[in-house]
C-alpha cells in the first residue's frame, strides 16, 4: 500500500478539519482529494506530510508507519499552489536544491538535473530564472524539484489553480502522461471536478471534514453515494418530488442507494444532459416555458421553468431541435431520462 491513513482526526479549535478518515492509496496511484473550500482535504494532504500534526488515529507511508515521523523522515515530495520557488536560484538551482542538501555528489547532481528537466520538457532552461518563466513552466520546474529527491509519494495542493484554464487544462494531460511514465504514488488535492475526474484514478469526495465517496471517476459521477456528491461533482438539476414525472418503464432511473423513486428526502437530482427537449409534445412529457438558450459549440443548454415555477437546465445535442425557430418564451415539451433520488440516513 503507498499511502494509508487510519481513523485520522485533525482539529483546530472547536472546528473539526479532519474527522475520522480512513482511506488508502495504492502503491503507483494517483489519487485526488476533491471538495469544496474547507471540506479538509488540504488539512489531510497536510497531515500526511507531516506538516500538520494528528490529534489521533495513524499514517502509513510504503507500508512503514509514519505518524510520528518529521517531513524529512517521510520522504515525501510536496508542491504548493503558488510554486515556492527559489527566485534568486536559476531552475538548475531549484530543481538541485533538495540534491545538494542531501550531499549528493556535483557530477550526480548534473546528471539527475538533466534527466528531471527533460522529464518536464524543460531542457534549454535551466539557466533561466523564476521571473523569467510563464506560470505552467515555474509549475513543471516545482515538481521536477519534487521529484529530484526520488520521495516515496508525492503530494500536490491545488498545483494548477493560479493557472488560467488553458494552461491548467495543458498541465492536466502533461502531469497523466507524466504519471503513467514514473508511476510515482501521488495525491492531488483540488475543488475542480473535472481536474480531478481528467488525472485521478480515483477520486476521494470530501466534505466537512469528513468522507463521502470513494470510487474510480465514473462510479462517483453514474452512482453518487450521497446528494452531496451528486450535487458537487457534476451539473444537476434538484427539483421538489413529483416536480417531473418518473422515466417511462425501460428508461433508466437510477440504482443503488440514489435509485430512481420515492425518495424519502422530497428531492429528485437531474443532470442537464438526462433532459431531453421537444418542440411538441411526446409521451411521458411535460410542458416548459424557454427562458434562454444558450450555445456551447455542439451542444445548446436551455434553461426551462416549469409549470410549478421550477427551472429545469438541459443539455442537448443541436439536431435534437431546430434551435434557429425557437425563442425566449416559446413553449416546448421535456422529458426526464433518468431521475435519482436519495433515501435519508434515518430511513435506512
Amino acid at each position: 500500500m503507498g499511502i494509508r491513513v487510519a481513523n485520522v482526526s485533525k482539529h483546530f479549535g472547536d472546528f473539526r478539519a479532519v474527522d475520522d478518515v480512513s482511506v488508502d492509496v495504492e502503491t503507483g496511484s494517483l489519487v485526488a482529494l476533491l471538495g469544496p473550500s474547507g471540506s479538509g482535504k488540504s488539512t489531510l494532504l497536510r497531515l500526511i506530510a507531516g506538516l500538520e500534526d494528528t490529534d489521533s488515529g495513524r499514517i502509513w507511508i510504503t507500508g512503514e508507519e509514519a505518524t510520528e515521523r518529521s517531513v524529512q523522515d517521510r520522504q515525501v515530495g510536496f508542491v504548493f499552489q503558488h510554486f515556492a520557488l527559489f527566485k534568486h536560484r536559476t531552475v538548475r538551482q531549484n530543481v538541485a536544491f533538495g540534491l545538494e542538501l542531501r550531499k549528493w555528489k556535483k557530477e550526480a547532481i548534473r546528471r539527475r538535473v538533466d534527466e528531471l528537466l527533460e522529464l518536464v520538457q524543460l531542457q534549454g532552461y535551466g539557466g533561466r530564472y523564476p521571473s523569467q518563466l510563464s506560470g505552467g513552466q515555474r509549475q513543471r520546474v516545482a515538481l521536477a524539484r519534487a521529484l529530484a529527491v526520488q520521495p516515496r509519494v508525492l503530494l500536490l495542493d491545488e498545483p494548477f489553480s493560479a493557472l488560467d484554464a488553458k494552461v491548467r487544462k495543458e498541465l492536466r494531460a502533461w502531469l497523466r502522461n507524466l504519471h503513467s511514465e514514473m508511476h510515482v504514488t501521488t495525491v492531488i488535492v483540488t475543488h475542480d471536478q473535472e481536474e480531478a475526474m481528467e488525472v485521478a484514478d480515483r477520486i476521494v469526495v470530501m466534505n466537512e471534514g469528513r468522507i463521502e465517496q470513494i470510487g474510480s471517476p465514473a462510479e462517483i459521477y453514474d452512482h453518487p453515494a450521497t446528494p452531496f456528491v451528486m450535487s458537487f461533482v457534476g451539473a444537476v438539476n434538484v427539483l421538489p418530488q413529483g416536480a417531473l414525472p418518473l422515466p417511462q418503464p425501460g428508461v433508466l432511473a437510477g440504482s443503488g442507494p440514489s435509485a430512481g423513486g420515492p425518495g424519502g428526502d422530497g428531492q429528485m437530482f437531474i443532470r442537464p444532459h438526462d433532459v431531453e427537449v421537444y418542440a411538441s409534445p411526446r409521451a411521458g412529457s411535460v410542458p416548459a416555458r424557454l427562458k434562454r438558450l444558450t450555445h456551447m459549440g455542439r451542444d445548446l443548454q436551455a434553461e426551462l421553468q416549469l409549470d410549478s415555477g421550477e427551472v429545469l437546465v438541459a443539455q442537448f445535442p443541436r439536431e435534437q431541435i431546430n434551435y434557429s425557430v425557437i425563442r425566449p418564451g416559446d413553449e416546448l415539451h421535456v422529458i426526464s431520462r433518468q431521475v435519482r433520488t436519495f433515501v435519508p440516513d434515518y430511513a435506512i
